[in-house]
């Protein structure tokens, strides 16, 4: 604010609260004056009435009166000091406020008295002792912007706890923000520039790893496509060789494949696409940020910071990912109700469908502390066998009514299979279990319980389900072949030796980890001794 020509100074008028001229100032027994507005505001917030100023302590609230003749004295003072902006004449980057009529280009900008200058009204900023001290920067339009808009003052802090920029008057600082951790705008300005360098160099990043996200799609949907050309054109000899009767299921077999695969498609573009927007507003806010990261106006930078710090809302890629469709089973299902002509086609269909899910074969070992206390477990953790003696051991985990074991290793997405030698055994029991089931007490071995598993013993060969579901004995059955889909919800099982499909569960629901489930059942006077064994695969069978 410039100063009127008198020989009074805006000090003698200014409230030592607000630091603006006196409105309605009221006059305190110590003699000391303040705005009516602020000194009430000021003892609002105190528990005890004291002067700002002296301390000196009043014991009931001081009922003051304005002062006239100091309003008066400060309502001219007002008048003489603000300096009315003129418009431009002609058009300069930052006009001078001072010039009348034309308006020259302003040089200096004064943070006190919020006024920019052209060379000839600046000398006495240059001159004038009290002037000197002024802080002057370089040209600034919008000064109002840097004024407190409840005080009128300067805007030179920053309260930490409300994210805002204050000025020094003592409302801001001592009742407006009181115990809130107030800064200088500089030291907060080098703080925020700090922040800023890393989400600069943070966005990039995300860039980068966004296009090797859509790199990684786009190459599964190249190998979903050769997947589907390959499984249509082994679907389309086996429907061809057959004539008449299986065109129809030709035909339903290549729409299913054409669905999965263009639901894989599908869901593959909608990445994309998202992954395109997010990089394209990932862009946008690196132009932002690096034209923000250049700007020197301290005031501008946190004002516009705020809307820069939390940066736009983007998915967690990591666990994104699309897989190929499973087309395990599914030409093998088309021929089923063709059982008895499609024999030798199917055989070869299975052996096919064997090798590709013997690809996602897991190591798994037997896990000790979840074995039935008969029980004994091979050093190497492949073998499980009735030892005929029962050991006192107690652990949570273990199974106290069935003679079985889980491996140490679960499976909650994805694709698995594992082999199990079931050769010289009379009786047996393996597949898969949920982790919750019952491990204590006699139950149901369902999907409903948690089992997707086969039985055997002399009554022949079981999937266990309500009901039952009875399934052909294959004479030499010596191992047996596990495959789990976790996301298609499927579970097969394949006669390894004979290289064929013995049952698949579909249409599962999982919601928790699988875990490979073993029961090598009890051996009596000799028989049903052999363990079951977890058996490496052997894909040269």
């Amino acid at each position: 604010m410039a100063c009127a020509n008198t020989s009074w100074s805006e000090e003698n008028f200014s409230c030592s609260i607000c630091l603006d001229v006196f409105s309605s100032p009221v006059t305190t027994a110590c003699g000391h004056n303040f705005c009516r507005t602020c000194i009430t505001k000021f003892w609002d917030e105190q528990v005890r009435y004291k002067c700002p100023v002296c301390n000196k302590l009043f014991n009931t609230r001081p009922d003051l009166q304005v002062n006239t003749f100091l309003s008066e004295l400060a309502a001219q003072f007002r008048t003489t000091v603000r300096v009315k902006e003129q418009p431009c004449d002609e058009p300069a980057e930052v006009p001078c406020d001072v010039c009348t009529g034309t308006q020259q280009k302003a040089v200096k900008s004064c943070l006190v008295c919020f006024t920019s200058y052209c060379q000839t009204h600046l000398e006495p900023h240059q001159v004038v002792a009290r002037l000197q001290k002024h802080r002057l920067v370089e040209p600034m339009d919008r000064l109002e912007d840097l004024m407190c808009k409840k005080h009128d003052r300067l805007l030179e802090l920053f309260c930490q706890t409300e994210q805002v920029c204050v000025c020094v008057c003592l409302l801001c600082t001592v009742t407006d923000h009181k115990s809130h951790p107030v800064v200088p705008l500089k030291e907060e300005y080098e703080v925020k520039t700090a922040q800023l360098g890393k989400i600069e160099a943070d966005v990039p990043q995300k860039i980068q790893e966004r296009k090797q996200k859509i790199k990684e799609i786009k190459d599964t949907v190249e190998l979903s496509n050769k997947d589907a050309d390959r499984e249509i054109a082994q679907g389309g000899q086996v429907f061809t060789a057959l004539i008449g009767c299986v065109e129809k299921g030709r035909d339903e077999f290549n729409q299913t494949v054409q669905e999965k695969l263009k639901s894989t498609v599908k869901r593959a573009e909608d990445l994309i696409k998202e992954l395109e927007q997010e990089i394209e507003d990932l862009t946008n806010r690196s132009s932002e940020v690096k034209r923000l990261s250049h700007t020197e106006d301290h005031l501008h930078f946190l004002q516009t910071f705020r809307s820069l710090k939390d940066p736009p809302p983007t998915r967690d890629w990591t666990t994104v990912e699309v897989r190929p469709p499973s087309y395990v089973g599914t030409l093998r299902r088309s021929l089923d109700q063709l059982e008895e002509t499609l024999n030798m086609e199917m055989k070869k269909l299975c052996d096919a469908e064997l090798k590709r899910v013997q690809k996602y074969e897991v190591d798994v070992t037997l896990d000790p502390d979840t074995a039935y206390p008969m029980l004994l477990l091979s050093e190497d953790g492949k073998q499980a066998h009735d030892g005929g003696v029962w050991k006192k051991l107690n652990n949570p985990k273990r199974f106290a009514y069935y003679i079985s074991v889980l491996p140490r290793q679960s499976f909650s997405s994805g694709r698995f299979y594992f082999e199990v030698q079931v050769k010289n055994k009379t009786a047996w029991w393996l597949g898969v279990a949920r982790e919750s089931i019952n491990r204590k007490d006699k139950t149901e071995r369902t999907p409903k319980t948690g089992y997707w598993t086969l039985w055997y013993d002399k009554h022949g060969l079981v999937f266990s389900n309500d009901p039952d579901v009875r399934l052909p004995l294959r004479a030499g059955l010596q191992k047996v072949g596990v495959f789990v889909d976790y996301d298609e919800g499927l579970v097969s099982f394949y006669d390894v030796e004979a290289r064929v499909h013995i049952y698949s569960a579909t249409g599962c629901t999982f919601t928790e980890p699988l875990y490979p489930f073993l029961n090598p059942w009890y051996q009596k006077q000799g028989t049903n001794s052999a363990p079951l064994i977890i058996s490496p695969v052997n894909q040269t069978d």
